[in-house]
C-alpha cells in the first residue's frame, strides 16, 4: 500500500487524483492539501507527496519532502528557470519524478518524436502546436516544453536560442535552427499537442489528444507508486514506464 498526500487537492488535477486513488486498491490518499492547509502536519503519514498546486508552491513543498525522506511527484507547471533551480536542488536527498505529463499516451509522443526526429534528420522543419482549456494560466504547456526540450537535443540545438513562440510580422524567411511553438487556448479541451515535421514535398505528424484528465491522474499516481524506495535523483515518466 502507497500512502500519498496530494497537494493542490481542490484543483482540476487534484480532484482527479482523488477519484482515481479510489479506485486503485494498492494506493491510499491520506492528506489532501490546499491553500491554507498545513502540510507539515500530515506528511509523516506519507510515503510520497504528489504535487499539482502553483509554481510558487512547489519550493516549499520539496523542502518539506526533504526534510522528512518522503519522495515527490511533480505534476506542476509553470516554473520560472530560478525556481526549476532551486527545487531540483533537492534531488540529492529524495527521489523526484517530475515530468510535463503523466500521460502515458503523450510519454509514447516523447518517445517517438525523439526516434522521429533522429530518423528524418536535419530537411523536415520542426513545429510544435498545442491547445488546452481556456483556464490554463501558462503557455506553453509542459508538454509543449518537453518537447521542445526533446527535438533541440535531437538536433543538437540550443533549445533557448531555437525556440520560437508564435511569429507576427516580417519575420524573414523560416530558418533551419528554429523550432517553432504555438499555443492555443479556448473551451474546455484537456490538452492536445502535435508536433510536426515539414519537409520538402512531405510532412510528418504526431499527435495526443486527451479526452480526460484521468489519463495525467492515473500516471501521477502510478509514479507515485514507482518513486517511493528509488534512491535520491531526479526521474521522470519516461523512467517510470521503462521507456529508457
Amino acid at each position: 500500500m502507497t500512502k500519498v498526500i496530494i497537494t493542490g487537492a481542490k484543483g482540476r488535477m487534484g480532484q482527479n487524483l482523488i477519484v482515481c486513488a479510489a479506485r486503485i486498491p494498492e494506493v491510499q490518499i491520506v492528506g489532501r492539501i490546499d491553500i491554507g492547509d498545513d502540510l507539515a502536519s500530515v506528511i509523516n503519514l506519507c510515503a510520497a507527496v504528489i504535487d499539482f498546486s502553483f509554481h510558487k508552491a512547489t519550493e516549499s513543498v520539496a523542502a518539506l519532502c526533504a526534510e522528512h525522506g518522503k519522495a515527490l511527484v511533480i505534476g506542476t507547471t509553470g516554473h520560472s528557470a530560478e525556481e526549476k533551480a532551486r527545487i531540483l536542488e533537492f534531488q540529492t536527498r529524495i527521489p523526484i519524478v517530475w515530468s510535463g505529463n503523466y500521460s502515458t499516451g503523450v510519454n509514447a509522443l516523447f518517445w517517438l518524436t525523439r526516434k522521429a526526429a533522429e530518423i528524418l534528420g536535419p530537411g523536415f522543419d520542426l513545429e510544435v502546436i498545442e491547445m488546452h482549456h481556456r483556464h490554463k494560466i501558462d503557455a506553453p504547456s509542459g508538454t509543449a516544453a518537453t518537447l521542445v526540450q526533446i527535438l533541440s537535443q535531437t538536433r543538437g540545438l540550443v533549445k533557448e536560442e531555437a525556440l520560437r513562440h508564435g511569429r507576427e510580422g516580417i519575420t524573414g524567411e523560416r530558418t533551419a535552427s528554429e523550432i517553432g511553438v504555438h499555443s492555443l487556448r479556448g473551451g474546455d479541451v484537456v490538452g492536445d499537442h502535435t508536433v510536426v515535421f515539414a519537409g520538402a514535398g512531405e510532412r510528418v505528424e504526431l499527435t495526443h489528444k486527451a479526452s480526460s484528465r484521468e489519463t495525467f491522474a492515473q500516471g501521477a499516481l502510478r509514479a507515485a507508486q514507482w518513486v517511493v524506495g528509488r534512491e535520491p535523483g531526479l526521474y521522470d515518466m519516461q523512467d517510470v514506464l521503462g521507456l529508457k
